[in-house]
């Protein structure tokens, strides 16, 4: 007699890992409504430094940041320990991109409101998953899996490099014995990695919708 393989228990520790990325979307967003925002940067390309911070907003900053870092890493943590301990499931593979997009989203969102990101570019990236998710789903029904390039790995981490570095935001002074004292403006160094994401966003995207096209809708 055969005995029935047991299915894979939901919660596990890859699903756990996943759960605990979206619980840190309403901390993160809640750090960032204690800091109090700027007004709109004149020139956004200039890269001039923030000003000085008010009162714990350093703290907060540095908070979120930290937050949001760690959970992107569970992102990488919890599809490892799910392929090497067998523990795929449907409600991970549901969860997984959902709290990816929940976490980035949310922050992006937070940082407009603080007048740190240029509001247009979060729109453009943010239409880019709308439409990339609906595409993934006709082609799911359809039976067709496009199967992601490089270039949304890359995507993924230029955004979470630049997210971190523009939630830190305030500078960092870096004592370095062969420069000597030396202010790093994180918020530049957020904004050129956002600038890069932001390619990667738009080119995956169009890679994607070059695949769904001569998949889907040529076939």
């Amino acid at each position: 007699m055969i005995k029935p393989v047991a299915p894979h228990p939901i919660w596990n520790l890859p699903n756990l890992l996943t759960l605990a990325r979206v619980a840190a979307v309403p901390v993160v967003i809640v750090l960032l409504l204690l800091v109090k925002p700027e007004g709109a940067l004149p020139d956004w390309w200039s890269l001039r430094a923030p000003p000085a911070e008010h009162g714990w907003d350093r703290l907060w900053c540095f908070l979120a940041g930290f937050l949001f870092f760690a959970a992107s890493f569970t992102d990488y943590l919890d599809g490892l320990l799910a392929r090497r301990m067998g523990l795929v499931t449907s409600l991970g593979k549901f969860l997984d991109p959902l709290a990816d997009k929940l976490l980035v989203t949310g922050a992006m969102v937070m940082l407009v409101q603080l007048g740190r990101l240029p509001g247009w570019m979060v729109v453009l990236i943010i239409c880019r998953e709308i439409a990339v998710t609906g595409l993934r789903a006709i082609a799911a029904e359809a039976g067709i899996v496009i199967a992601a390039s490089g270039l949304g790995k890359h995507k993924t981490v230029t955004q979470v490099v630049s997210l971190f570095f523009v939630l830190v935001y305030y500078p960092v002074h870096l004592s370095l014995p062969w420069l000597g004292g030396h202010n790093l403006n994180v918020w530049a160094v957020g904004m050129i990695f956002f600038c890069l994401s932001f390619l990667f966003t738009l080119w995956s995207g169009w890679d994607y919708f070059r695949a769904f096209w001569s998949e889907v809708i040529v076939k």
